[in-house]
């Protein structure tokens, strides 16, 4: 097996691969997985890889990783399954990242919704060094593995807890993120949190799908902001959301805010519907804090600008770059792997 020496040299080597997107190696690989999953459009996918190549291929975030969990070539090498997810494009990259630095094999069972990315970097990756290859196995269904990581929804977690009972594991479900907003908010701050809100379409659970707002903040500010991001009407898997569920609230009679391109629903609710936001006004911050500490089995990440009591915030435009010791679901992967 590879020493640790040149598991990092060899993600650092896949790291400066990442540098040019313009190949046409990476415009053929782009237009495949656009055409496997039409969420995953050019922009999307070449977002994902560059917070891989910046965030998780960094020579120094790698080094100081390493030397935090104090890796070194006594592991006892493991075969770790992998169920990954498949809302944005390359999401369980991490866990494959986090398996290779621990030294651990991946078994990979890959989303139908993303088939492409993952493989094409893992190719990559062999070409910096064949000899990784021992370390990922593709899987339609796992077998022979001590240990497993798995992602789904709140139903398929159930049966995961199961079926994954008898060995060490992680299980993951959904989550969404939120904002809040003090009501002093300048419009580049406002601007950033569109990011949180579109990108990936708002597919990830590091997107914002519910934004507290203090009482009597103006709505149409918000809105106003936002319109920046308008094109995303224009993509046809949105707009068919959009329209959609702009047709169901009229036909339930519900209250709702839209501006043709993203609807703001009032709503105690965390997750929301693909093309709208849910909103809650809050009148202190003390509650806000209680209802957040109440709901953080629900929530990946707490996008604000403010110091709210005992919750760790990501500022404006931040949610979809989380650094590699970032962690879904606040579990510390690496500390689970190395613990095996």
């Amino acid at each position: 097996m590879m020493t640790i020496s040149r598991r990092l040299n060899s993600l650092v080597s896949l790291g400066k691969q990442l540098t040019d997107l313009t190949s046409a190696e990476f415009s053929d690989v782009f237009i495949k997985a656009a055409t496997d999953n039409p969420w995953f459009t050019k922009d999307n996918i070449k977002s994902s890889l560059a917070a891989i190549r910046d965030q998780y291929l960094n020579p120094s975030a790698l080094e100081t990783l390493v030397e935090r969990y104090k890796v070194d070539d006594n592991i006892v090498s493991k075969k770790v399954g992998l169920i990954l997810a498949g809302n944005i494009p390359m999401v369980g990259f991490h866990d494959i990242l986090c398996c290779f630095l621990a030294g651990h094999i991946s078994l990979i069972k890959y989303s139908d919704k993303d088939r492409i990315l993952i493989p094409f970097l893992i190719k990559k990756l062999l070409e910096a060094d064949a000899e990784s290859e021992a370390y990922f196995v593709a899987a339609d269904k796992l077998t022979g593995y001590d240990a497993a990581i798995a992602t789904g929804s709140n139903s398929t977690a159930t049966h995961f807890r199961y079926y994954f009972g008898h060995v060490p594991h992680i299980i993951r479900q959904n989550r969404n993120s939120i904002a809040v907003l003090s009501g002093h908010e300048t419009d580049q701050q406002l601007l950033a949190l569109g990011q949180d809100i579109f990108s990936y379409f708002g597919l990830g659970c590091r997107n914002v799908s519910k934004i507290f707002v203090p009482e009597g903040y103006n709505l149409d500010r918000l809105f106003e902001v936002l319109e920046a991001y308008k094109e995303i009407i224009h993509h046809h898997k949105y707009k068919n959301n959009y329209d959609y569920n702009v047709a169901l609230f009229l036909l339930n009679k519900e209250n709702f805010l839209h501006n043709d391109m993203l609807i703001l629903k009032a709503s105690e609710q965390i997750i929301s519907r693909i093309g709208s936001v849910h909103y809650q006004y809050y009148q202190d911050i003390g509650t806000l804090s209680d209802w957040i500490h109440r709901h953080e089995s629900e929530i990946q990440c707490v996008v604000t600008s403010m110091d709210i009591p005992g919750v760790e915030r990501v500022d404006f435009g931040q949610a979809q770059c989380p650094s590699i010791d970032t962690y879904a679901d606040g579990v510390d992967t690496m500390q689970f792997l190395l613990g095996l």
